[in-house]
């Protein structure tokens, strides 16, 4: 079974960070989430792999070119206009072939595939769509689900009080190529409101089956922020070397006498952290960076190579790669990133 992966959004809730990034390509502990996505599919058998680009796409294929790498074939198809969820999916048909998963990219999450295909068969369906339950669903799509499962209609971010349920859509779907033929070519199709609505009206049977695991939409900046403490909390898998409790750290760093790691944190490779520097707690920080002397970093995530000088403060920031945060400068609940010139897209 081949994966669809739509990568191609533009990531606009968490800019200035994704301003010249695709979202899915920000790091989650150091390596861009595509990166853990295409690992997990591949851990699961699914090594044949479709990339819906469309924002930047040259940061993802220069990054990932054939797939041969990680172990598994990519081929891209290119959004030549926004086409929503639906239109993506239909836009890919000619390299997807018989059933396939389409996964939204910039959902952070440990699904079982192989879980929902079996649902998937057992139910018989056209369409399976994996969902999860939230405390608060006004923000997403819910569902209305039978006795058996079927979906019977979509709420999209329901108001306060008027929900049908605390089930949403979790972005992940199993689909039989039968499915695509009723959406329209070349133009912006809603999955959610247009798509999976005339199958359910047309008498095709629309599954929901639970996904069990992490799953967190990165669709903020501080959804972002909680992922990373999660994942410093060991709900997810973290690359690094552990020393001690809570404390990770890549190869070739370098931690200076006096500096002090607060734990949890996670430092990547080849990082230069200073004298009386404090690092943590919940810090991450990238691969070549710098952490000056007397330099505080705290409930923040660095990209890589950035620069912490001298005695500057962070505490509940992200900082975009490459950027240097000058000496004695103090930052507070800040999102910072170096914006690039104006390129051709």
């Amino acid at each position: 079974m081949k994966a669809l992966l739509l990568a191609g959004g533009f990531g606009t809730r968490m800019r200035p960070l994704t301003e010249r990034l695709p979202k899915p390509m920000a790091p989650v502990g150091n390596r861009p989430w595509l990166e853990h996505l295409i690992a997990g599919l591949k851990q699961q058998g699914i090594d044949e792999i479709v990339m819906a680009v469309k924002h930047y796409p040259e940061r993802i294929i220069e990054y990932f070119g054939d797939g041969g790498k990680w172990g598994v074939t990519i081929r891209y198809t290119h959004e030549p206009v926004p086409l929503g969820t639906a239109g993506a999916i239909k836009n890919a048909e000619p390299l997807l072939g018989g059933r396939f998963v389409a996964i939204n990219a910039d959902i952070v999450h440990r699904a079982d595939i192989r879980a929902l295909v079996k649902a998937h068969e057992e139910a018989g369906a056209l369409v399976t769509i994996g969902l999860v339950e939230v405390a608060d669903p006004s923000q997403f799509g819910v569902v209305e689900q039978a006795e058996d499962g079927r979906i019977v209609r979509f709420v999209e971010k329901p108001p306060r009080g008027e929900k049908p349920s605390n089930r949403i859509n979790a972005g992940i779907y199993i689909m039989e190529p039968e499915a695509l033929r009723s959406i329209p070519a070349g133009r912006e199709v809603s999955i959610e409101r247009e798509t999976f609505p005339s199958l359910i009206a047309a008498g095709r049977r629309v599954q929901g089956a639970d996904v069990s695991g992490y799953w967190m939409d990165m669709g903020t900046s501080e959804r972002y922020r909680r992922i990373h403490w999660d994942l410093l909390d060991g709900k997810l898998d973290l690359a690094g070397e552990e020393r001690g409790g809570g404390i990770r750290i890549g190869e070739g760093t370098e931690v200076a006498k006096g500096a002090m790691l607060v734990p949890p944190v996670l430092v990547g490779s080849r990082v230069k952290i200073g004298e009386r520097a404090v690092v943590g707690p919940y810090a991450v920080i990238g691969d070549d960076c710098v952490i000056g002397r007397g330099a505080r970093v705290t409930h923040s995530i660095l990209w890589d190579r950035c620069v912490a000088a001298e005695a500057a403060q962070l505490n509940r920031c992200i900082v975009g790669s490459g950027l240097k945060i000058d000496p004695r400068h103090l930052l507070h609940e800040a999102v910072v990133s170096v914006i690039p010139e104006a390129e051709t897209i």
